[in-house]
């Protein structure tokens, strides 16, 4: 696919026509996803890019929900290929993943599948919007791919586990929303707060209006504000591992590296012996 500025996290519209007009184009994940709503495979089957795949998150990006792993755990390996072969990946192949929510639920599919070692995974910028106000054509109904040959291997993206993150010297970044850091809300987890020692880095402030991502440079400067600098080690958590990786696509973006904790809030606020702290006064 062609190369682009942003440490090849991201693909354009005009780039990805180019890719699907090749002869290796890419397999067009549409990861259709956002907290409380079931209706991504309506949506999709509302409308779709050409030739894309329905990626349910819930079933296909994580294992069951556990209280003593988080919300979203990361899948088993060899259920993962499985679904990775369904969606028409083959070995080799480059992938395009996106959504219609400023690429939150697409970064999912983009850290996982990095993370088990598909070295070309692209967000499509703006995602279903941007390609729609392109004025390009969409599908309706289902796609029908043939079975990819992928194999998956774990560990290409580094986690850290709940005791790593309690003992870490690194920068840890909370992806939530600043009122779910601060504790003045919390819709889903056991306890409202936030990791001792985090900083509230809201994922949301990475992209603009069209959710599209700032550029690398606005993005350097912003988390150079949160404090992270070059060489730092960074972790990341959110919720329950889904926008966590959008902040680390962020982060890639502006050439930093960053390491991903799967079971997040979810999961450190499900133990009792794990403390939490409040901005509250």
């Amino acid at each position: 696919m062609p190369d682009a500025s942003d440490h090849a996290v991201l693909i354009t519209v005009d780039d990805l026509v180019e890719s699907m007009l090749s002869n290796r184009p890419p397999a067009v994940l549409d990861i259709r996803w956002q907290l409380g709503r079931d209706d991504g495979a309506e949506r999709y089957r509302d409308g779709h890019l050409p030739g894309a795949v329905f990626v349910d998150l819930e079933a296909e990006l994580a294992a069951p929900a556990n209280s003593e792993l988080g919300r979203h755990p990361l899948p088993d390996l060899e259920r993962l290929q499985a679904s990775a072969r369904s969606w028409g990946v083959d070995f080799g192949s480059p992938v395009v993943v996106y959504d219609d929510n400023a690429g939150m639920s697409a970064a999912r599919a983009w850290w996982l599948l990095r993370w088990a070692g598909v070295a070309d995974v692209r967000i499509l910028d703006g995602g279903f919007g941007a390609w729609r106000d392109a004025g390009m054509r969409v599908s309706k109904g289902d796609a029908k791919p043939r079975t990819g040959t992928v194999s998956l291997s774990a560990g290409a993206m580094p986690t850290v586990d709940m005791n790593d993150v309690a003992s870490t010297s690194a920068i840890v970044l909370d992806a939530r929303a600043g009122e779910r850091f601060r504790g003045e809300v919390e819709p889903v987890d056991p306890r409202p707060g936030h990791i001792p020692g985090a900083v509230s880095a809201p994922t949301s402030d990475n992209v603009d209006a069209s959710g599209r991502f700032l550029p690398p440079s606005v993005l350097r400067a912003r988390f150079a504000d949160l404090g992270v600098t070059p060489g730092q080690e960074v972790v990341v958590y959110c919720g329950s591992g889904v926008t966590a990786a959008h902040q680390i696509a962020a982060l890639a973006v502006a050439g930093i590296d960053a390491t991903l904790y799967p079971g997040s809030y979810s999961q450190w606020s499900s133990d009792p012996t794990r403390p939490v702290e409040t901005s509250l006064p």
